[in-house]
């Protein structure tokens, strides 16, 4: 099934996003978490997407195909562009909708040291722009509450965002976030940009400090002063800081959701304990 058809077919999607285990015998495991993650219902689960190097690709379709033939759920795979050649996106389209995956999340991708970029596509519009005419795959697509790093200002932001939906993208994915209001001022500015696709807020439970750290630091959100003294609380304590940040990301979600968001989107970081205890406690309101 495709996004725009579970968008329209239900009021609030609730949503996971995995990624694949670097080594093949992990990726034999896999079940063990995935039986967890499925029997929650999610909607649909967004697979990531290596930057460079077909072995871990490879591995997302294969991981893809499992959700969907094994689970009965929906996959989406990630689709990241800056290391490849239309050749090679080719491919892996064909190679996606070979594994009976409907569904993708086109992304520019991070930059990385290891992985030349091809100068081919720069930004996930030319991919979008690209791959619409070519497949029958629905494309969904990133949005940064707080500005994607690149972006200027919020007008540049939203100029750029409507760039890749109006070049196809029917979805919208938010990067995380921890504090509401950046999330609504910015589905505001989209809507007053002309932008009228579902917009699914991105939550990522703290598990750990080093985790959030790393995340934060990749994708440029801020942490409120709350969540701060949370983490300076009980970075020492594993246990309680796994607790509190789980609380933590259900008053959000439950914010979202008297709020009238499309949906959730949870990271799961592939941990089906937190995510089960957080669909346990939103169970009767989402």
């Amino acid at each position: 099934m495709k996004l725009t058809d579970i968008y329209a077919g239900q009021k609030r999607v609730l949503s996971f996003e995995i990624f694949p285990p670097k080594h093949d015998e992990e990726l034999k495991n896999i079940d063990a978490t995935l039986e967890i993650l499925c029997d929650l219902k999610p909607a649909y689960i967004s697979v990531t997407f290596g930057a460079g190097g077909s072995s871990n690709n490879n591995k997302t379709i294969a991981l893809a195909r499992k959700i969907k033939e094994q689970y009965g759920v929906e996959p989406v795979v990630h689709l990241t562009c800056l290391p490849y050649d239309k050749a090679e996106i080719d491919e892996f389209c064909r190679r996606i909708e070979d594994a009976g995956v409907e569904n993708i999340l086109a992304l520019r991708g991070d930059k990385n040291p290891n992985f030349e970029p091809k100068d081919v596509f720069f930004h996930a519009s030319e991919l979008i722009e690209y791959i619409k005419p070519r497949t029958d795959l629905c494309i969904a697509a990133a949005c940064y509450p707080e500005n994607h790093p690149d972006s200027a200002n919020t007008v540049d932001e939203m100029r750029n965002l409507k760039k890749k939906v109006d070049a196809g993208a029917q979805v919208l994915l938010s990067q995380l976030f921890f504090e509401n209001k950046m999330f609504y001022d910015f589905v505001q500015n989209a809507r007053i940009a002309g932008i009228d696709v579902p917009i699914t807020p991105g939550i990522m439970p703290c598990l750990s400090a080093a985790t959030i750290k790393r995340m934060v630091t990749t994708c440029g959100a801020s942490l409120p002063e709350r969540f701060e003294r949370i983490i300076h609380r009980y970075e020492d304590n594993k246990e309680a800081l796994f607790d509190a940040g789980l609380y933590y990301a259900v008053s959000q979600i439950i914010d979202l959701l008297t709020h009238d968001c499309d949906g959730i989107h949870l990271y799961t970081m592939n941990n089906p304990v937190a995510a089960r205890r957080i669909c346990d406690s939103i169970r009767n309101i989402i």
